[in-house]
């Protein structure tokens, strides 16, 4: 057993590795922004907290005790072109004075390479509309690779994007980026919470789809 700590355990990403780390017997720490509008999260065997995840005193206070850190992080009211770098810098630092051995960053699959090796978001006909927010994910993963000291990391993506009602099958595999790629977040969350009971991967950015 494990204690682990969910950053934006209020969203569909976040929920699901609350409900897979408690499936294995983890104990788990759910940080969102405001506890009162999250009652169901409260109502199950998790200890949920408010915290801001770009304040690495705050991650520093939170995290202290655990032993891995899921982050599927996202704030709509923060400026899109710094939020992911601001958070991951801020998990480096907090993380590494809590101890926190291992982080499991949710990205992004447009910043994800694909099998040619160029990234989704730069493949024709990509949808380009959202490029800034794209970018602002591509910040985050550069942030944690130009990290020299802080707890092992791995970035987790769709290969493609989520499957919405796609339900717990138990597979997936590791792919490249794939536009028509799907996977469901219930099997994203075994994905996320495999890299922490045995971990495999690190330092990396890959994604991951439908395994059946």
């Amino acid at each position: 057993m494990s204690d682990i700590i969910v950053f934006g355990a209020g969203g569909r990403t976040g929920r699901t590795a609350v409900a897979e780390a408690l499936r294995r017997g983890h104990r788990v720490t759910a940080v969102v922004r405001d506890p009162a509008k999250y009652p169901d999260l409260a109502d199950s065997d998790v200890r949920v907290v408010a915290g801001d995840v770009t304040d690495a005193d705050a991650v520093a206070e939170l995290a202290a005790g655990h032993d891995a850190a899921v982050a599927a992080v996202y704030d709509p009211a923060a400026p899109v072109g710094d939020f992911f770098g601001r958070a991951v810098r801020a998990l480096l630092d907090g993380l590494s004075r809590a101890d926190v051995g291992r982080l499991v960053w949710v990205g992004l699959a447009s910043v994800l390479p694909t099998e040619s090796g160029e990234l989704l978001m730069d493949t024709p006909g990509y949808p380009q509309e959202y490029r800034a927010f794209f970018l602002a994910h591509a910040e985050g993963n550069a942030a944690l690779s130009a990290s020299q000291a802080g707890p092992e990391w791995v970035v987790l993506s769709p290969a493609g994007d989520f499957d919405h009602e796609g339900v717990r099958t138990g597979h997936h595999r590791v792919a490249p980026a794939d536009a028509e790629s799907r996977v469901s977040y219930p099997d994203f969350a075994i994905a996320l919470l495999d890299e922490i009971d045995t971990p495999k991967l690190r330092g990396v950015h890959v994604g991951i789809e439908d395994g059946r």
